[in-house]
């Protein structure tokens, strides 16, 4: 189960790598117009009232999907006129809706450039949204730059001053920028400027490696980021810039030279905004490094503490968050609510106390006194991190050496305070750290990051957990799978040259394509083994647009050639070159239906509703993502049943230290008609999250046979984070046992009928599954 049926991490790239390309056709239809060299009608005073204004294209595809875009007299910011983009608020399928505009880049080649405008929205509902955003295009329509402000989204009746920084590449040939209403309502666009404001790449530092004590200085750093950042509730640390702190942050401390020296370093960085933390050398704490405790006689001393459901990343709409509460009061009025176990508070008397490495250790206070002011004692400062001056106009980028040792110290902690499976998947995450920051201070650039970024998720063993950094890329005129232990070509489209089904690909590019596989392989983040094959198979395909595949083949009969195969498909039509089904509601027998879940709508459940009661037999197929609610389970079953077991972590300590959980599950209640058929579902190893918690019920309670082979071995709520430089990353935020308590993460749901695809049923264009599960229903 994923966040609103949800979306597992790698499925969410994808979905944004397909909105990036939808993007991009936008942008190359108006990009021949782009003659000026800045934004056209900026203030939106020039065009007719209640059209699209001067200057700006709606696409067609927000058009066809019920959204306007209207010069409009309502408030504007500045001048007399704003843009309005609206869509009817009773619209029930999700959408978006883009107005473009395209300016010719190059009056800002080699330039840092500011991109401004106001903007407000009128939105209600889960993922409704507004978002600004700037692309920057390069050589052959290759995407730079993109940020669409899905990390900060625009929800507020009141106008917002919104501001991207981008650099500009050499060869760039287009600047497109527009604004994205997402679901329903309305957004306003007004007072648009873009300006240069230095030169591309200024402050970044360039990549050198670790020396001397760089390494443990660094561990340090990171821990006590963890521990101040999520569990010290002083109001300093509540107010602060995380990210800008942890990028000033690792600049200071790396060249530590005792820990004498780091004591000092991370006391001076820490103590403004968290003035009880006390940092020294191991061994030597210093007399005031546990504070006092209330007052005896207080009867009820108030204090504050940092309460985790999960923990809040920003995601608008997550079930996850965090706040800082006030001791038993507030925790009682939570805890009715939460349905959750009893709760440890921290006590204030009692500081964490650990050992850092390099020689230093803290004692941080988990609870702080507090009266109607605030948090005692009173922090002294807020984002800043002193010792470091960030120029003016400076981009955190995967290109600057202290971003990159930033968002491994940021995106470590996460996981090392929240990630609910380290019981189940034994991962090393102290040595994870270590690796990370070593590669990540002599990474050439940010692609090469987005691997060291990659490898560091893959040692969760997460199936959610994913790192995505906006891109295009192209793909073959083909699909491959891993069958019979080897890469097997199973689908050819136009321009596939003389491939064919069934042909074995021994080679790629002149490497063994089982290595190429399982270098792939080591960077995708999986709890199963079927699940990491199945994402590094696409991202095996994956090049630069009309880049070459040389292929080393052998036929099914045995004779082998080479061949060559450009990347000649965008992502949108790979991802749509899939194995051939049946329609997705069919009659594929006589007496037999076949539904797939992962294509039809609840309103395509509903008309075949009829069919279904009188057929013998049906097979359901979740050999992917399920589209529908629980409607096919609600038909089989005549008593209530629920799914499994679902646990949202509770944390008020580091280190994963006293963890409650808040147990839920969804209760599933019968609808008439019961079916009467014999019942299969068809299912492998691209089914995670809402498939899993699906097939889950089936599996428990014995509803139907389960045909194919295991699953993902994922399920539980996404929580989405940012890291500077335009990383997102996904990953499990929650724990999902099965029914009986037991272990699902790496296991999945087990068939009781297991078919595998072979060769030889490839080349007969056979769909083995659903074979045998069509024999199964129609015994």
């Amino acid at each position: 189960m994923s966040q609103s049926k949800g979306i597992p991490g790698d499925i969410m790239s994808t979905s944004v790598s397909k909105r990036m390309a939808m993007l991009a056709m936008v942008v190359l239809a108006v990009a021949a117009t782009a003659a000026e060299p800045g934004p056209v009608n900026g203030d939106f005073e020039d065009g007719e009232l209640g059209k699209v204004p001067s200057g700006w294209i709606l696409a067609k595809p927000s058009i066809d999907a019920g959204y306007k875009a209207q010069l409009t007299d309502e408030n504007p910011r500045t001048g007399k006129r704003c843009l309005v983009l609206s869509r009817d608020p009773k619209e029930v399928t999700r959408g978006v809706g883009n107005l473009v505009q395209s300016v010719d880049a190059s009056a800002y080649r080699g330039k840092r450039i500011r991109l401004r405008a106001a903007v407000r929205a009128e939105v209600s509902g889960y993922r409704n949204q507004a978002q600004f955003w700037l692309r920057v295009d390069g050589k052959d329509n290759r995407l730079a730059f993109f940020d669409d402000m899905s990390d900060r989204p625009i929800v507020q009746k009141e106008w917002r001053d919104c501001e991207i920084l981008a650099d500009v590449a050499e060869d760039a040939t287009s600047i497109a920028l527009g604004l994205m209403l997402v679901g329903n309502g309305r957004a306003w666009l007004d007072s648009i400027s873009l300006e240069a404001i230095g030169k591309a790449g200024e402050g970044n530092e360039t990549a050198r490696p670790l020396k001397g004590r760089g390494l443990d200085n660094l561990v340090a750093f990171t821990k006590l980021l963890g521990y101040v950042r999520y569990f010290h509730p002083s109001d300093g640390v509540a107010a602060t810039d995380w990210d800008r702190f942890a990028i000033g942050g690792v600049r200071v401390v790396e060249d530590a030279k005792d820990p004498a020296d780091l004591a000092q370093a991370l006391d001076k960085l820490f103590r403004p905004v968290a003035p009880t933390v006390r940092v020294y050398p191991s061994g030597k704490p210093p007399g005031d490094a546990v504070p006092p405790g209330p007052a005896k006689d207080a009867p009820d001393p108030a204090f504050i503490v940092w309460y985790h459901h999960g923990v809040g990343t920003g995601s608008p709409g997550s079930i996850y968050s965090s706040k800082r509460i006030k001791s038993k009061s507030d925790l009682a009025a939570l805890q009715p609510r939460r349905k959750s176990p009893d709760v440890k508070l921290p006590d204030p008397a009692k500081p964490f106390v650990s050992d850092l490495g390099g020689g230093v250790s803290c004692s941080v206070p988990l609870a702080l006194n507090v009266d109607e002011k605030g948090a005692l004692p009173p922090s002294t400062a807020g984002s800043k991190a002193p010792g470091w001056s960030k120029p003016d106009g400076f981009i955190p980028t995967g290109n600057d050496r202290s971003t990159r040792l930033a968002d491994v110290a940021l995106a470590w902690n996460v996981f090392q305070h929240f990630y609910p499976y380290f019981d189940v998947v034994k991962a090393d995450w102290p040595a994870e750290l270590r690796t990370a920051l070593t590669k990540a201070a002599t990474d050439p650039d940010e692609r090469a990051f987005h691997d060291t970024l990659r490898r560091l998720i893959a040692g969760l063993h997460d199936g959610h957990g994913s790192v995505h950094l906006d891109g295009t890329f192209s793909y073959p005129p083909f699909r491959w799978e891993w069958i019979e232990d080897r890469l097997v070509v199973t689908l050819v489209g136009a321009k596939g040259g003389d491939l064919k089904p069934g042909d074995a690909i021994l080679k790629i590019n002149g490497k063994p394509a089982a290595d190429a596989l399982a270098a792939q392989m080591d960077l995708i983040s999986g709890a199963t083994a079927q699940w990491k094959r199945y994402r590094a198979l696409t991202r095996l395909a994956e090049g630069g647009k009309d880049s070459e595949m040389e292929l080393d083949v052998r036929a099914p009969a045995g004779e082998t050639r080479t061949t060559r195969v450009r990347r000649s498909l965008g992502a949108a039509e790979f991802y749509e070159l899939a194995e051939p089904r049946p329609a997705k509601v069919d009659t594929i027998r006589p007496g037999v239906m076949y539904v797939d879940l992962s294509r039809i709508t609840d309103k395509d459940f509903d008309e075949a509703l009829p069919r279904l009661e009188k057929a013998k037999g049906i097979v359901f197929d979740l050999r992917g993502y399920p589209q529908v609610n629980t409607a096919a389970i609600t038909h089989l079953i005549d008593k209530p049943v629920t799914c499994a077991q679902w646990h949202i972590p509770v944390t008020l300590h580091p280190d994963r230290q006293n963890v409650a959980f808040n147990f839920s599950n969804w209760p599933v209640s019968p609808k008439t008609p019961r079916f009467q058929a014999k019942v299969a579902f068809l299912t492998d190893g691209r089914a995670i999250s809402y498939a899993e918690t699906y097939l889950g019920i089936i599996e428990h309670y014995k509803l139907a046979d389960i045909v194919g082979s295991a699953t993902a071995g994922t399920n539980g709520n996404v929580n989405p984070f940012s890291l500077p430089g335009r990383y997102r990353v996904s990953w499990t935020g929650m724990k999902v046992l099965k029914h009986d308590g037991s272990t699902h993460h790496g296991v999945g749901i087990q068939p009781t009928q297991s078919v595998s695809r072979t060769i030889a049923g490839v080349v007969a264009k056979r769909d083995e599954v659903l074979e045998r599960a069509i024999d199964i229903v129609t015994r």
